[in-house]
């Protein structure tokens, strides 16, 4: 099949043909010469009109035994970041909706160009294998959420390295991101080795650990200190500027010492404050809030944070902007 320059001029079963040969939204961005955020929403709408599902190409099974024996469970990631941008982003609990504050993220990697994406945690929710009532919350099994995480991340990916090929893509384990493989081993220790049983055997492409540090006086990490001044003693106990989620707060605290400034970042929570995984909540009032941080960097030293943060329906702030991001 010859290949169509532009996507409108690309018929329903062209570009299903395309997909089925090619199984990558960044192959059939070059091929058809629009951008790649043009291909994800195409795909999206040809699943939902034609009732089917487009699948992306899927390394995970050849790339488990490479990973399994290079992990381990206390982990840490130097970046060595001197100049450029890094975004972090937590607490998603994908459970497949496309929340502002997901489509906002998708913007921010295509403006920035970022040299790492960080995922702090708790990018699964597993929900119905927690210690909350399973039998009269609406939840969605282990399976959905799994799906949801998977897709939502290699979107992700795929932007990222789109945009810069040799993007770090950085994964630090959240306290819910540890219940699947927790489950499995206390019920079914006997197959602790067996492909599938690890969060990381299904998220191949992302590097997991317990912390990143984007330069020696900058870390990233799921959690720490707890309570509503967490951001506060968190940089002031870690003694360097620690960048968080955990908590849905989405906050930059300074503090100032003999040392400088440094900052207690908290990323906030890429899922909706309100939406269906925070029904154990009772709809009692939350100090949550929506969106993602930005850390720049020059000569080495991280410049003041800043955060993009959910305005209305798929519009997000940031510098002063309201930025529509409903093509995402």
């Amino acid at each position: 099949m010859a290949a169509v320059n532009h996507s409108e001029a690309c018929s329903d079963e062209d570009f299903i043909a395309l997909w089925d040969k090619h199984q990558s939204a960044e192959k059939l961005a070059k091929i058809l010469g629009v951008n790649i955020r043009n291909i994800h929403s195409r795909r999206r709408n040809m699943e939902k009109f034609h009732n089917i599902k487009l699948h992306a190409a899927n390394h995970r099974g050849a790339l488990y035994d490479a990973r399994k024996q290079s992990f381990s469970p206390l982990k840490q990631i130097d970046l060595g970041i001197l100049d450029g941008t890094v975004l972090v982003f937590s607490d998603a609990h994908f459970i497949g909706q496309r929340t502002t504050a997901f489509k906002g993220l998708l913007w921010a990697i295509e403006t920035f160009k970022p040299k790492a994406v960080i995922c702090n945690g708790d990018a699964f929710d597993g929900a119905s294998i927690s210690r909350h009532d399973v039998t009269e919350l609406p939840q969605t099994s282990v399976i959905q959420e799994l799906k949801a995480t998977q897709a939502a991340l290699d979107e992700i990916e795929e932007i990222a390295k789109s945009v810069r090929h040799n993007v770090k893509l950085c994964f630090t384990w959240g306290n819910h991101d540890v219940r699947f493989g927790n489950r499995l081993a206390q019920h079914a220790p006997q197959f602790k080795e067996v492909q599938g049983f690890k969060l990381t055997d299904h998220i191949p492409n992302w590097d997991f650990c317990w912390a990143v540090w984007p330069t020696s006086k900058v870390i990233v990490k799921h959690r720490y200190k707890n309570g509503v001044h967490a951001a506060h003693n968190n940089t002031v106990n870690a003694g360097v500027s620690i960048i968080t989620g955990h908590l849905h707060s989405l906050k930059v605290t300074p503090f100032s010492d003999y040392n400088g400034n440094r900052f207690g970042v908290d990323t906030g929570t890429l899922a909706e404050p309100d939406g269906p995984q925070f029904t154990y909540a009772e709809l009692n009032p939350s100090n949550h809030r929506s969106g993602f941080a930005v850390l720049n960097f020059f000569n080495g030293q991280l410049l003041w944070p800043e955060l993009v943060h959910r305005f209305s329906e798929d519009h997000v702030e940031f510098r002063g902007e309201v930025i529509d991001v409903s093509a995402f």
